[in-house]
């Protein structure tokens, strides 16, 4: 069976993001290629994407109202074996730690006593703030100052997302999803959205694996990754990808890729930079 890799920079993130999906495209493409697993596959090529600054995930994650920085990540394969970190901070690389939750008999661990997992596991303390992020929180707080926040923060319901994320399939018919996010702009501290939770942001099984990204809030309603999960069967990738899109209206930024025995599908409402080693057949936006 030949591999399939997608990769996605978030829901709203435009073309000049493109080279990033591409090079973690690679990376994971490279690893396939040479037998690896679908699930190291996801991993490396989220790293890469939490190394990329431009992108709102690890490094360059944004601040929170008091200047903290609050991570989540999740992964998981066609086993049903999963893990995932939410709240977490100041660690490199939060999709690493989660795939270390897997290992545990655990799924979720979440804020400081993520922190001090990922401690234990061997990760060294890393300050992912970069200058774009604490100049977006002065331009926040000045926002609030002025009551000038957006409409979109306000309600919680549409607002600009980044969250990073690949689905995979290996030579040997195994599936698995990963994503990784900073969060949103006027989000409280504590605030976790969908991205660490099965089911809602990412879910993979034997019939394929799925990856979310837009408004965490409206994603965890819908259950967005199972719902997509359940009709790869039936729809195929392209089109189940296209049916998850249809629970929302237009106003709520959304994206979705998913892997199947079928192929891979891709489907989005607004910009967003991904990339695939097979484009997905009988794509519609």
């Amino acid at each position: 069976m030949e591999p399939l890799l997608v990769t996605h920079c978030g829901a709203g993130s435009t073309r000049v993001l493109q080279d990033g999906a591409e090079a973690a495209l690679a990376v994971g493409m490279d690893l396939l290629r040479r037998g690896r697993s679908a699930l190291d596959a996801v991993e490396a090529s989220v790293v890469g994407l939490e190394d990329d600054p431009r992108t709102n995930a690890g490094t360059g994650s944004r601040m929170r109202f008091d200047g903290t920085i609050q991570m989540d990540a999740a992964i998981m394969d066609s086993r049903l074996r999963a893990g995932a970190v939410a709240a977490i901070f100041d660690v490199k690389n939060p999709i690493r730690v989660a795939r270390k939750v897997m290992e545990t008999p655990h799924v979720l661990l979440a804020g400081p006593w993520a922190t001090r997992f990922a401690r234990k596991a061997g990760f060294p303390a890393f300050d992912v703030a970069t200058e774009g992020a604490r100049e977006r929180l002065v331009e926040t707080r000045r926002q609030i100052v002025a009551g000038e926040v957006p409409a979109w923060a306000r309600k919680f319901r549409t607002y600009p997302t980044d969250t990073v994320g690949a689905v995979a399939r290996d030579r040997r018919g195994r599936f698995a999803a990963a994503n990784s996010t900073g969060g949103t702009s006027f989000m409280l501290p504590g605030r976790v959205g969908d991205s660490p939770i099965l089911g809602a942001g990412l879910y993979a099984g034997p019939a394929g694996a799925v990856a979310t990204t837009g408004v965490g809030e409206e994603i965890m309603r819908h259950v967005l990754a199972k719902h997509v999960y359940d009709r790869l069967e039936s729809l195929g990738p392209q089109r189940a990808c296209a049916d998850g899109l249809r629970l929302f209206k237009r106003t709520v930024p959304i994206g979705i890729i998913a892997v199947s025995g079928d192929g891979a599908g891709e489907a989005s409402n607004r910009d967003m930079a991904w990339a695939a080693n097979a484009p997905p057949r009988g794509r519609r936006r």
